[in-house]
């Protein structure tokens, strides 16, 4: 049962858990994905490792919270704007509302800043959270067609055009198409 704290007006617990997730996103901005520790978040809140793992979990989970929500604040967006579309017109939609707003979340750029080809620790490409909402962008389960959308839209945000219409030009006639085909196929296989 979560115990309301008088001082805190608040439940200790998830009062406790968004304290150590705030400081966590910090650490993260500041030293990248790789660099963050339990430790860290632990000595900048002046308490134990132990308290940190208890409340937040490991490494591991404080990451994908992280990540669930970055995307959080984007996926709600991209729902909006691929409402009632589907097929190519709905990926399309989708990959240019989140190269938008990836850019402009600040913890996207820090995102973007930790991924290297051959280095890059899973944070983003390997949770099963993104591959979850990459099929909802997609509108059906097929969880390679979501790992390829989840690398175009990368590579898109990794070297962006300068031209905005040429990029939206290079999403609808290449990009979404190609996250598309075979999706039909992939039940029947």
């Amino acid at each position: 049962m979560p115990r309301h704290d008088w001082v805190l007006g608040a439940d200790r617990s998830s009062e406790a858990l968004d304290r150590i997730l705030s400081t966590a996103s910090e650490l993260v901005s500041r030293n990248g994905f790789e660099s963050f520790t339990v430790e860290a978040v632990a000595a900048e809140l002046h308490c134990s490792p132990a308290t940190v793992y208890r409340r937040a979990g490991g490494k591991a989970a404080i990451l994908e919270r992280l990540v669930l929500l970055f995307a959080e604040r984007i996926v709600g967006r991209i729902r909006g704007a691929i409402a009632g579309l589907d097929g190519t017109e709905r990926v399309a939609t989708a990959i240019v509302v989140a190269l938008d707003c990836m850019r402009a979340e600040p913890l996207g750029k820090l995102i973007m800043g930790d991924i290297r080809p051959n280095q890059d620790g899973g944070t983003v490409t390997t949770s099963p959270l993104v591959a979850t909402f990459a099929e909802e962008m997609l509108g059906r389960h097929d969880p390679l067609a979501a790992d390829w959308l989840i690398r175009i839209t990368l590579a898109l945000w990794y070297w962006p055009l300068k031209d905005k219409s040429a990029e939206y030009e290079l999403v609808t006639r290449f990009a979404g198409p190609s996250a598309m085909l075979g999706v039909g196929d992939a039940a029947s296989r």
